[in-house]
């Protein structure tokens, strides 16, 4: 049975000496509490106390805490207070695990305009700093893509062909799924709202534009970005986290060359031909619904389209693919290689990685449309 905590009181003049006996533990944390406020009481009105550990048995850092917390209040209530008699082992508790006030400061009030002005000044910066980072990486790794074409063997072949299957081949069911909902859904409201005009057959000529310009790429683009960037992302950042980046470093490898370029290349060959299937599927999508919504069949479908779209409008989303491939692939490699050690860091930075991934292909598509209307193309 553990001795139960309590303490003897000696009064000479002013001073007053508290022995303290027993153990001191969490076995005892009621009787131990209570004699921590008791030894406050039987102290208070003195000049000087001293707390004397001479006779206490055992003790964990639950009584630390409370002996020293007893020292503290004393101490503040005007006190001179001290411990005396404290073995190795206790001095130790008393200093770790020792009680101390932690001091909470008032959050500053603030101008909610200036606050407002001060984040958005900071994210713009942050935005900056997010560019610069993103053009050295891309110069880096045309620099690793030469280095590999000057020297053939330190290319990766094995791992471009998985990564290809891994992006590629693998996205095809969904990405064919949603654009041909995507172009039965656009065909639909296309047909409801012209037929107050009686002009149901141009819903084709918007389908083929609309499709094959912006919703096949653009649809294609955020697919893979919420699907392989996120992929990458997770990948480096799970290996910085399990140091297997520093142990390639230290093998004498670059990680830019075995890990980043192959992922890069994969990703620009991939998403043109997902972007090709990705038109066919929703302009498929299309023709399925202006035949059963409208009467127009397949081959007044074609011709209609036939003159409706010319191959520049078949050629601006293929050229917007490897771009947005390369702006998804470089996103998803910085974001994984800023992971820090932890689960909540990986987290943060796939989270950012697709965010990012999404907002700078809708940028793309933007700067593009904006380039081909200015060159009429």
């Amino acid at each position: 049975m553990p001795a139960k905590p309590g303490f003897a009181v000696e009064r000479a003049g002013d001073q007053t000496r508290l022995t303290l006996g027993g153990d001191w533990t969490l076995a005892s944390g009621a009787e131990m509490e209570r004699s921590s406020d008791s030894l406050i009481g039987a102290a208070a009105g003195a000049r000087a106390a001293v707390i004397d550990l001479a006779h206490v048995e055992r003790m964990d850092t639950g009584g630390a805490w409370l002996i020293d917390r007893a020292r503290t209040v004393l101490q503040a209530a005007g006190v001179d207070s001290q411990i005396e008699n404290a073995r190795p082992a206790q001095a130790t508790l008393l200093d770790s695990a020792g009680w101390r006030d932690f001091e909470t400061t008032k959050p500053k009030r603030g101008n909610a305009l200036a606050d407002m002005l001060a984040d958005i000044g900071a994210s713009v910066v942050g935005a900056w700093k997010d560019l610069v980072h993103g053009i050295g990486f891309l110069g880096e790794s045309v620099v690793a893509l030469l280095r590999a074409l000057g020297r053939p063997h330190l290319f990766r072949m094995t791992s471009l062909i998985y990564h290809l299957e891994s992006f590629g081949l693998r996205s095809v069911p969904i990405i064919l799924l949603i654009n041909f909902l995507v172009g039965c859904i656009v065909a639909q409201q296309g047909i409801f709202q012209l037929r107050y005009f009686g002009a149901e057959t141009f819903a084709v000529n918007m389908i083929g534009i609309l499709i094959l310009r912006e919703m096949g790429v653009l649809l294609t683009s955020i697919m893979i970005a919420g699907r392989s960037g996120s992929a990458i992302t997770a990948e480096l950042g799970s290996m910085k986290m399990r140091e297997e980046i520093d142990a390639l470093k230290v093998m004498g490898l670059s990680p830019m060359d075995v890990l980043v370029v192959p992922r890069l290349l994969a990703l620009i060959l991939a998403l043109p031909l997902l972007t090709f299937l990705a038109d066919m599927a929703g302009v498929f999508g299309g023709l399925v619904v202006s035949w059963a919504y409208a009467g127009l069949t397949p081959d007044a479908y074609l011709d209609r389209l036939k003159s409706a779209i010319g191959f520049n409008t078949f050629m601006v989303g293929l050229i917007k693919a490897p771009f947005m491939a390369l702006v998804i692939g470089l996103i998803g490699a910085m974001e994984g290689l800023a992971v820090q050690g932890s689960a909540e860091s990986l987290g943060r930075q796939v989270t950012a990685a697709v965010v990012k991934a999404i907002f700078m292909v809708i940028v793309v598509d933007g700067l593009f449309a904006m380039f081909f209307a200015a060159i009429e193309y």
